[in-house]
């Protein structure tokens, strides 16, 4: 099979687009013939070593996370999915930017998703409804979305107001029109927003989710009021200092699912900035790697 692979740690001139062999699923795993697969910041602090400590990948290494495409294969003990249906879901750290993709946990793709928005899908919103949850009900709460406008953040804003809560994103000027598209009421981050938010949220904000990892983390305790009414997905390094709970992306196929009923309802869809083909691939990873991406960033295979 045809995948993008790099065959050391490096900077995107490591990737390269060959031949390689073509993976099985493992018992409970499935394989997709994969139609696009998403480009996460994860992929490429892999890529370059940043991460080893934590996820060391034996080389050479096909980047990507995250796919959608029609099942071909199905592992042992898989019930509940049959070859040709459409799904999208999560593999292991790297495999995804192939022909061919091993998924651990998937969903029904949404019919009136396109590949490249259901390619999007995946890390994005298990990510975002893994810190949604850990934050409690939402219904008739105020929530502030630090990095409103990345895949993440963006999730959400559309899942929290899925929930009920009215939601508070911040995002460069730039991105203010594209979070009132998506129904928050937006603001900038940065010096000032607390004074910001109190003409935004008279009475106060009762939660906030972090996906920026901006270094506002304690700013953020404080506008709260309470480290306990504070989760964050990005910041690992302050969160534990204060208080902070970390919400980490997880292969689970009840929030895919639960995410994909949001999307076949139109309460959620996922948003992609631009596209790649495959043969793009390491301008894609540069796409990602200049941060400030709205929405997601989406390779075609």
């Amino acid at each position: 099979m045809r995948a993008a692979r790099y065959h050391e740690y490096g900077g995107t001139e490591t990737l390269t687009v060959d031949e390689a062999p073509a993976p099985l699923p493992g018992p409970g795993e499935i394989r997709i013939r994969v139609a696009a697969a998403g480009v996460n910041p994860v992929d490429w602090k892999v890529r370059s070593g940043e991460v080893r400590e934590f996820f060391p990948v034996d080389l050479p290494a096909i980047p990507g996370r995250d796919a959608v495409g029609v099942v071909d294969t199905v592992g042992q003990g898989v019930e509940g999915v049959n070859i040709g249906d459409r799904v999208f879901g999560l593999g292991g750290i790297t495999g995804a930017t192939a022909e061919l993709a091993v998924l651990s946990a998937w969903a029904p793709a949404p019919a009136n998703w396109t590949d490249e928005q259901a390619a999007g899908a995946g890390l994005a919103s298990v990510t975002a409804l893994g810190g949604l949850k850990a934050l409690g009900p939402l219904d008739g709460r105020t929530l502030l979305v630090e990095g409103a406008a990345g895949g993440v953040g963006g999730a959400a804003v559309e899942i929290a107001l899925a929930q009920g809560a009215t939601v508070i994103g911040t995002a460069s000027e730039r991105n203010h029109a594209f979070l009132a598209s998506l129904g928050a009421i937006p603001t900038t981050y940065g010096a000032g927003l607390a004074q910001r938010l109190t003409d935004l949220a008279p009475n106060g904000v009762d939660l906030v989710l972090d996906a920026a990892a901006s270094g506002s983390l304690a700013d953020l305790v404080d506008i709260a009021g309470d480290p306990t009414r504070v989760v964050t997905v990005a910041d690992h390094q302050n969160a534990e200092r204060l208080g902070v709970h970390i919400a980490n992306a997880v292969n689970d196929s009840a929030l895919l699912t639960e995410a994909g009923n949001l999307g076949e309802q139109g309460r959620y869809t996922p948003r992609i900035e631009q596209t790649y083909r495959l043969e793009e691939v390491a301008q894609a990873h540069a796409h990602s790697e200049r941060g400030h991406v709205r929405g997601k960033i989406v390779v075609l295979i």
